[in-house]
C-alpha cells in the first residue's frame, strides 16, 4: 500500500476541522507555525497543505495576514442592470474593487467592434480585482470610449465605482446589452490574482453595457472564481 503524502493527510484533517465547525466561514486559520507544531512537521509541508485547500476553494489567503475559511459561493445576479456592489450587498456581503492599472491606448479590433467604433480609436482600459469580504473572487478588464469619457480614469480613481464614475461623466443610468459566459482555464495572471493554480477552471463573462439610447459605453471581461461566485441570470 502506498502511504499518503503527509501534506495530504494534514489537508484532510484541516478540512475535517472546518466541516465540524471548529473554524467558521471568514475565520482566520491557525498560523503555519501553530500547525507545524501541532502536526510535527515543517512549515513548508503546512504551506503545501494550505495551498491544496486554496485550490479546492475551501480556504483563501491574504498577503501578510494568513489563511481564512472561505464562505459558500456568493450569488451574483447578471441581468439588465448589473451592479457589483449592490448585488453582493443584497447577498449579505461586502464587495470592493481594487484597480490595478488604468491606461489609455488605441482600441484593438475586438474592443472597437464591441464599442461600435473603429480600431485605433483611443479607449480607457481598467484592470482590477473584485473582492467579497476581502476574498478575491474576480479579475476584470473594462474598456471605455475615451472621447466620450475623457475624465473617466480620474473619476474611477477618486470614486472607486464604475456606476459613480459614469454618473460623474453625465450617464445617470445604463443597462446590460449583452452578456456571454464561457468556461475557461485560468492563465498565470488570473490564477495569481485569485490565489488559484494556473489552469484552474474559471467562468468568463464578456459583456457590453449601453446608455439609455442604446450606445455602447463599456466593454468588459471578467474571470470569476467558480468556487467563490455563483452567477444567477435574472429574467
Amino acid at each position: 500500500m502506498v502511504k499518503q503524502a503527509i501534506w495530504k493527510d494534514i489537508a484532510a484533517r484541516i478540512t475535517a476541522d472546518i466541516a465540524k465547525g471548529h473554524h467558521k466561514a471568514g475565520e482566520k486559520l491557525p498560523t503555519e507555525a501553530a500547525y507545524a507544531a501541532r502536526f510535527g512537521v515543517n512549515r513548508h509541508t503546512i504551506r503545501h497543505a494550505i495551498s491544496a485547500l486554496v485550490e479546492q476553494g475551501l480556504v483563501y489567503t491574504k498577503r501578510g495576514a494568513g489563511a481564512f475559511v472561505a464562505a459558500d459561493p456568493v450569488r451574483y445576479s447578471v441581468g439588465k442592470r448589473v451592479r457589483f456592489h449592490q448585488s453582493v450587498a443584497e447577498a449579505g456581503h461586502e464587495g470592493s474593487k481594487q484597480f490595478l492599472s488604468l491606461t489609455t491606448r488605441p482600441a484593438d479590433a475586438v474592443e472597437a467592434k464591441a464599442l461600435g467604433t473603429r480600431k485605433g480609436v483611443l479607449v480607457h482600459v481598467v484592470e482590477g480585482l473584485a473582492r467579497v469580504d476581502d476574498m478575491p473572487v474576480a479579475h476584470f478588464i473594462s474598456v471605455f470610449p475615451a472621447a466620450r469619457f475623457p475624465e473617466m480614469l480620474n473619476h474611477l480613481q477618486s470614486l472607486n465605482s464604475v456606476t459613480k464614475a459614469f454618473a460623474a461623466c453625465g450617464v445617470q443610468d445604463y443597462t446590460r446589452h449583452e452578456t456571454r459566459l464561457a468556461a475557461v482555464n485560468a492563465n498565470a495572471t488570473s490564477a495569481s490574482l485569485l490565489n488559484l493554480k494556473a489552469g484552474a477552471a474559471l467562468l468568463r463573462s464578456t459583456n457590453i453595457d449601453v446608455d439609455l439610447t442604446g450606445k455602447p459605453i463599456e466593454f468588459g471581461r471578467t474571470w470569476f472564481s467558480g468556487g467563490h461566485i455563483e452567477l444567477t441570470i435574472d429574467g
